[in-house]
């Protein structure tokens, strides 16, 4: 169904006063704003609340905005805002200097997200794909012996193996020169069973050695794609009303600290248009983000890495402010840790643009 002009107006009055103010919103209090009687507000309000885009928690309360009338809002009505110089300033400064370790500007870019919205904040790097790029295997006696596994990101990776029967160092050699010639620069879908099938009969195994082999391939490649997650600024929730039962505040503190829960259980990190997603009440997957709204922005970490950086917040969030602050940073990391290619965001043309744009 088609909403009207006014239909508009009202919804986003009703969005941005609750935002402000956490308290339903009257008929009256939107008669100056829209300029229109209270009767025909009125009536507006309730079409609004049967398209769904309007909730009304009491008979006799106001109205406030559906997950539906959220969504509206933040794709067609909400207006676009720009960080001010002062903010884009603080950002600049905390991301100036020498480049961190990952997980050292993580904390840090954490941090910072969650110091300018006010909301909890998550940072996280998605690595780069890596492979085995070298196999040492190490005869320790005829039960045990270590396998050694170099990884393409220099990180090295070990297993002590302990054996039920005996073997020799001749058929540790041979394990070692085949998974060297069979298992290295492959991504851990590519150590398939047949390949694992195929190495045992050149090996001649018959004990399960390749098997066990194989597993620690495999299990080091999934662990090497894991991103470093930070999460800072979780007691913020305490600072929203919605948030003032204990036992919803500290269910949803506990699962935001969870920084791998929160991974998996966000949306697929597909972005949308500019760099930005943003998830509304039960659009998330995770049970405890069904009255929550989680907003996020990619950047381009280099070395064929992508970034991402979120708060989490009230469905009632001021997303304009939120979504303009986090493309600030997201484009101040890239510019970082991409170089020079990388898009420009932080620039001293970009805050006199957005300083002209006000006079």
């Amino acid at each position: 169904m088609e909403i009207s002009q006014r239909k508009k107006r009202i919804l986003t009055a009703i969005v941005e006063s609750y935002i402000a103010t956490a308290e339903p919103v009257g008929s009256k209090a939107l008669a100056d704003v829209i300029g229109c009687s209270s009767a025909t507000i009125r009536n507006e309000m309730a079409e609004l609340t049967s398209m769904g885009y309007l909730d009304q928690p009491h008979t006799s309360a106001g109205r406030i905005p559906s997950p539906a009338g959220y969504r509206l809002y933040v794709n067609e009505l909400m207006e676009r805002q720009k960080v001010t110089e002062e903010e884009a300033a603080a950002i600049n400064d905390q991301l100036a200097g020498k480049q961190k370790q990952i997980d050292e500007l993580m904390s840090e870019v954490g941090r910072l997200t969650s110091s300018m919205t006010q909301y909890p904040a998550y940072a996280l790097a998605m690595k780069a794909p890596a492979a085995i790029r070298r196999f040492d295997f190490i005869y320790v006696d005829a039960n045990t012996f270590i396998v050694v596994a170099l990884l393409t990101d220099n990180t090295v990776k070990n297993k002590l193996v302990h054996l039920p029967f005996s073997v020799d160092q001749e058929q540790i050699q041979t394990l070692s020169s085949l998974f060297n010639a069979h298992f290295t620069n492959l991504p851990d879908e590519e150590i398939t069973d047949s390949l694992i099938r195929s190495t045992e009969r050149a090996a001649g195994d018959t004990y399960g050695l390749v098997a066990v082999v194989a597993a620690f391939a495999i299990e080091t490649l999934a662990a090497a794609k894991t991103a470093p997650m930070r999460v800072a600024g979780a007691s913020h929730l305490l600072n929203q009303p919605e948030y003032r039962d204990p036992d919803k505040a500290h269910a949803l503190m506990n699962f935001i600290s969870s920084g791998d829960r929160l991974l998996s259980d966000l949306p697929d990190l597909g972005l949308e248009q500019d760099g930005l997603r943003v998830t509304i009440g039960p659009e998330n997957l995770a049970e405890e983000l069904k009255d929550s709204s989680v907003v996020m922005a990619s950047y381009d970490a280099g070395g064929g890495m992508r970034g991402y950086i979120g708060v989490v917040g009230p469905t009632r969030m001021d997303y304009s402010s939120v979504a303009a602050k986090l493309s600030c940073i997201a484009a101040g990391l890239s510019r970082m840790l991409a170089g020079p290619d990388a898009p420009e965001g932080l620039n001293n043309k970009l805050v006199l643009k957005e300083t002209n744009d006000h006079e």
